[in-house]
């Protein structure tokens, strides 16, 4: 009675945010930069916390302006730091809501809401002889988690990067080489070129004989999968997107948000997750490439387009769908 309209666990949100048994949030400590572009975000989580594994991400909920956005990130510290943080290293993206804010507005004492760590983009417990991280881009964050964590024998990296400082954690990598702890070749696109994944007989040999894990682009990715399959070696390859790939994109359609009684047009390769955030809707998300089921919401009328498969999704009773992965096939109304 004497808390009402709040509950007792709404003042204790003030007093200790962070204690065991709250909603699970976490505490911006300190913003590191990287690149021009890029940022190390340093994050002690709440009591609850059950720790990660090296190449997994973690959902944050942030407030930008007023709204509260989701996005994924990699986990880029390693398992056993002994102060209990853990860190995100975010590259700001043209338009990226939520990426500009935490690389360039975001301040330390800032509260942010977090999941549990998830994701199958880990080392195995057996120790393979020599591994290859093949990675391009934001695409190093996971591995670099895992550099940190876990040491091989034989370690070699080719990175891609379009100049020199392009390339987040040059120092530290650099630093890994210096010591022996790893062969790394940058690849400096402005200068060099995309990279052809035939290249690798050259850069790397033995690749072929490699655990390799790969990360960056979707389209360094098809390539890397398409030569590890030519060469029968695709059980060797492990791969994470930060973005699933587009596989078929139809025409596009009037899309409805009836729930907020917005309606834009939209074509058929944009998903609809980022066709409602454009337009001002309120929209549910999480891991943004299909995955945690996040964003999932329901569709009243007409139909979409699953962007990894081509496969079309006509509205009936009770169908939900992934708006991350799903484009508008015609005129179709989002329950947002």
């Amino acid at each position: 009675m004497v808390t009402t309209p709040l509950l007792p666990s709404d003042y204790l949100d003030l007093v200790s945010p962070l204690r065991a048994g709250a909603d699970l949030r976490g505490r911006i400590e300190a913003v590191h930069p990287e690149t021009g572009d890029a940022a190390t975000i340093v994050i002690r989580p709440g009591q609850g916390w059950r720790g990660h594994t090296a190449g997994q991400y973690v959902r944050i909920g942030v407030d930008v302006d007023g709204v509260r956005l989701w996005r994924a990130y990699s986990i880029t510290s390693p398992t056993d730091c002994q102060d209990g943080r853990v860190t995100i290293t975010v590259k700001a993206i043209p338009d990226g809501k939520v990426s500009n804010h935490l690389v360039r507005r975001v301040e330390p004492g800032t509260l942010i809401q977090l999941d549990q760590a998830t994701g199958d983009f880990v080392l195995p417990q057996a120790r393979p002889a020599k591994v290859l991280y093949l990675t391009a881009g934001s695409g190093i964050t996971p591995v670099m988690g895992m550099l940190r964590d876990t040491e091989f024998d034989d370690v070699v990296m080719v990175h891609c990067a379009p100049k020199a400082q392009d390339v987040i954690f040059r120092s530290e990598l650099h630093s890994l080489v210096a010591d022996g702890k790893l062969r790394l070749t940058e690849v400096h696109t402005d200068t060099d070129g995309m990279l052809d994944i035939t290249r690798l007989d050259e850069l790397v040999p033995d690749w072929a004989e490699r655990e390799t894990w790969a990360c960056g682009p979707a389209g360094l990715l098809d390539a890397a999968e398409k030569h590890w399959c030519e060469h029968g070696v695709q059980d060797r390859l492990h791969t994470e997107r930060f973005r699933p790939s587009i596989v078929a994109a139809g025409d596009g359609g009037e899309v409805t948000f009836s729930a907020t009684g917005k309606t834009v047009e939209a074509d058929g390769a944009t998903p609809l997750l980022d066709v409602g955030e454009e337009a001002g809707v309120l929209m549910p998300s999480g891991c943004r490439m299909g995955i945690c089921f996040g964003c999932v919401t329901p569709l009243k009328a007409g139909a979409v387009r699953d962007l990894r498969t081509g496969e079309i999704t006509e509205a009936e009773p009770g169908v939900l769908i992934q708006t991350c992965v799903s484009a508008a096939a015609g005129p179709c109304d989002i329950e947002r």
